[in-house]
């Protein structure tokens, strides 16, 4: 496990800053407690373009998996948190 979170935090080093947050965020806060289908959603998620994920970021796309639409809707409540302090 501990091998796996150290290659999806690698992952998670983005070319955006602000999704380098938001991926880092949801593995530090959200990654050990989340269902298989929730981590593997992650997992492809982090597979996708910086252009891609950031439109699911900020609300202009929605994923068409309802799993996966779960765990943008988790990792927007990041940037929600980030906005309000």
């Amino acid at each position: 496990m501990t091998e796996q979170l150290g290659k999806l935090r690698w992952r998670c080093r983005r070319g955006m800053k602000e999704l380098d947050l938001l991926t880092l965020g949801y593995l530090e806060r959200h990654y050990a407690a989340a269902s298989a289908e929730e981590r593997q959603a992650f997992a492809e998620l982090l597979e996708l373009q910086d252009p891609v994920l950031m439109s699911y970021m900020v609300g202009r796309a929605t994923p068409a998996e309802p799993i996966t639409a779960k765990v943008v809707n988790v990792m927007r409540t990041l940037l929600n948190d980030a906005d309000a302090s």
